[in-house]
């Protein structure tokens, strides 16, 4: 009977891993339903990106409120943490803060008392951030993308980081052995007198509720990630290796496009000859993308990615100007149908089955594509180097190469290149004919 919590906790946890694991497994297949795309280049430029800008913060501090409250959360939330390896030895071996003995009063003291001082700091600043959400209602958090589900799962979040933090310290606090030591217990000594007059009986269920709802708590909150926003805190760090190296604003030649362009300006060249001997004329691909399939693998692990803070949509001019453009939402549109693509497959043994559906149209507006500007102000403002211009670059190119959809002035600007060889209605002659009209 001794050991029948023992059992229990292990197979909560074994449950709890092996359910994540599954949910790791379905959002790698889902990322990889993308396109191919070779991001392996200047790899210490790519370690040099992830350690200053998903570890280090750097582009979180832009804005420094913020990115201070963010860091406070970030580091309280993973160290903290580190307490779980302790709770999962207790709990697999019926042991009692096992690291105590070992590790020694002063030393187990300082990591304890950290953990309760950034737990209490923690606690604070997710309240602060619900203010920020719910009462001042900063505008970014207040956009149409934001209404219904990403707001509850927003405030859902911080819900459970207070709860995860409030458990924790009420652990501690009616811990009597370790409120007797008085090593450590910075925080959940001021919170003891709290319980005095409780029978030592009463004390030690508390605590042991508590241990047990901070722990199933945490496995719960592993699961969710799958679910929420919150997925960031896992793929920042291959997100950021992955990011895009190249200049802001450079655009990457279409080899089919490049080799057409080449074979109609050579004079030489005879567009209707037959492949040379040991080439293959291969059929030409799709141009552009219209559903997430069509886009590159990076682009759905950015998808996967967003938490959804809105500083891409801040600093989009469009957006700013009244135009239905939202960066943010370009995001998120990606995510829900990737996730409807990847239901799709579990639902049909495997396979895609086509649903009439895809993501140009049915969830991204030509509207939203063309009031893009291409300025990289999302992509420079995104803390974790999200590129949402590529998404919209993509869905562009198969609007104008393969449905011919181009807006008319764009289709205008493009037969005056052809016609005039500039973006004006104007004869080669008389292109400087505006100097005589100063």
């Amino acid at each position: 009977m001794e050991y029948i919590p023992n059992i229990i906790f292990a197979i909560i946890l074994a449950a709890g891993i092996g359910y994540f694991a599954k949910n790791v497994k379905k959002l790698i297949r889902n990322i990889k339903l993308g396109t191919a795309i070779d991001r392996t280049d200047n790899k210490a430029e790519r370690w040099r990106n992830m350690a200053m800008i998903a570890l280090g913060q750097s582009k979180m501090v832009v804005r420094p409120i913020a990115g201070f409250l963010h860091i406070i959360v970030y580091v309280g939330f993973v160290i903290i943490n580190i307490e779980v390896l302790e709770i999962i030895i207790d709990g697999i071996f019926g042991t009692h803060r096992i690291f105590q003995p070992i590790l020694g009063e002063a030393v187990y003291g300082f990591l304890i008392g950290t953990f309760e001082v950034l737990a209490a700091l923690v606690f604070v600043t997710v309240i602060i951030f619900w203010l920020r959400r719910n009462a001042i209602r900063l505008q970014r958090f207040i956009k149409p993308e934001m209404k219904g589900w990403p707001k509850k799962d927003a405030d859902l979040i911080l819900y459970f980081e207070m709860v995860l933090m409030t458990l924790f310290l009420v652990m501690n606090a009616t811990d009597a052995p370790f409120q007797e030591a008085g090593v450590g217990n910075v925080i959940s000594g001021y919170i003891a007198p709290l319980f005095d007059g409780v029978s030592e009986s009463t004390l030690h269920l508390i605590e042991r509720s508590a241990w047990w709802l901070h722990i199933v708590g945490i496995l719960i909150f592993l699961n969710y990630l799958y679910f929420s926003k919150h997925l960031h805190i896992l793929l920042a760090f291959p997100n950021t290796w992955y990011a895009n190296l190249a200049p802001q604003g450079k655009f990457k030649n279409d080899e089919a496009v490049t080799k057409e362009v080449m074979l109609m300006m050579d004079p030489n060249a005879d567009p209707f000859a037959a492949p040379a001997e040991g080439e293959t004329e291969e059929a030409p691909a799709k141009f552009g993308a219209s559903d997430v399939a069509d886009l590159n693998w990076v682009s759905l692990l950015n998808a996967y990615t967003c938490t959804e803070c809105g500083r891409c949509t801040s600093e989009c001019p469009a957006n700013q100007t009244g135009k239905k453009l939202s960066p943010r939402k370009i995001m998120m549109d990606t995510r829900d149908r990737l996730e409807e693509v990847g239901k799709n497959i579990d639902a049909n043994g495997g396979e895609f089955k086509e649903d009439g559906k895809q993501l140009l149209d049915n969830y991204i507006t030509r509207e939203e594509l063309w009031a893009c500007t291409s300025c990289n102000a999302c992509v420079e403002a995104c803390p974790v180097n999200i590129d949402p211009l590529s998404i919209i670059v993509e869905m562009r190119k198969y609007l104008v190469m393969e449905q011919s959809a181009a807006p008319v002035e764009l289709n205008n600007m493009m037969q005056n290149i052809e016609n005039n060889g500039a973006p004006w209605p104007y004869n080669q002659m008389d292109r400087l004919n505006w100097k005589n009209e100063a």
